[in-house]
């Protein structure tokens, strides 16, 4: 059975070498462990191979992860929905927020966060895809709400998040986050980050120009599993 350190280690050599073959800086696209539903000991294994940002959907799970791993000096970021009664705890608790779609959380992300804590680092989440199961603001909305939350203070918008439909057609994915590089190109502010790509996809994220690919099963197993599978 694969260790979680043999996974991060076959996750990077994925990341190297579909930065190489499009000719990127392998140091330019960071690795998101995605840890929901993983107990804190996977984390800290984790850790012990040298990750440092985990991402959370869940969080009472993510909340209590974090004071079992007070110890560590983990970044944490939120990758889940979030509901309007959940924005304090998320805006004094994470570094990063990844799932933004609407003027509303973002407010309340920017009026709850601790005047001693650095801006909370967002993304706005993006519907590429239009499918109705999905979070996500239309491409549509995508200008007028990247401007309003650009102006929020205790709040820095880093770039667009997406997660399109799942497909191993390596055109479609392409077309997918290509579309999300494009969206972000049009919007007339200082952006720099990319947030896209799983275990499955993570070779077309980063050649249309990923900067975060968020991994969780290539890296964990299969969700709730403590068995170690690669994922194609």
């Amino acid at each position: 059975m694969s260790t979680i350190a043999d996974n991060i280690a076959q996750v990077s050599s994925r990341i190297r070498a579909a930065a190489l073959a499009v000719g990127r800086d392998e140091y330019t696209i960071q690795l998101l462990a995605v840890s929901k539903t993983k107990p804190a000991e996977a984390l800290r294994e984790a850790y012990a191979a040298g990750l440092r940002d985990f991402g959370e959907n869940y969080l009472q799970e993510a909340l209590s992860k974090q004071l079992e791993l007070a110890d560590l000096p983990l970044i944490w970021h939120f990758i889940g929905p979030i509901q309007s009664n959940k924005t304090r705890a998320i805006a004094e608790h994470f570094d990063w927020v990844h799932s933004v779609d609407r003027l509303k959380i973002a407010q309340r992300l920017s009026e709850q966060r601790p005047a001693d804590l650095p801006p909370l680092n967002i993304c706005i989440q993006v519907n590429v895809s239009g499918e109705a199961s999905k979070s996500g603001c239309t491409p549509a909305d995508l200008p007028a709400l990247a401007d309003a939350i650009s102006a929020l203070p205790h709040l820095k918008l880093r770039g667009l998040m997406a997660i399109p439909e799942p497909t191993e057609d390596r055109v479609a994915q392409d077309a997918a986050f290509a579309a999300v590089q494009s969206l972000q190109a049009s919007l007339n502010l200082p952006l720099d980050t990319l947030s896209m790509g799983m275990s499955h996809d993570l070779e077309s994220a980063i050649a249309m120009g990923a900067t975060w690919v968020r991994i969780g099963t290539a890296l964990f197993g299969a969700r709730g599993s403590q068995q170690m599978h690669r994922q194609p």
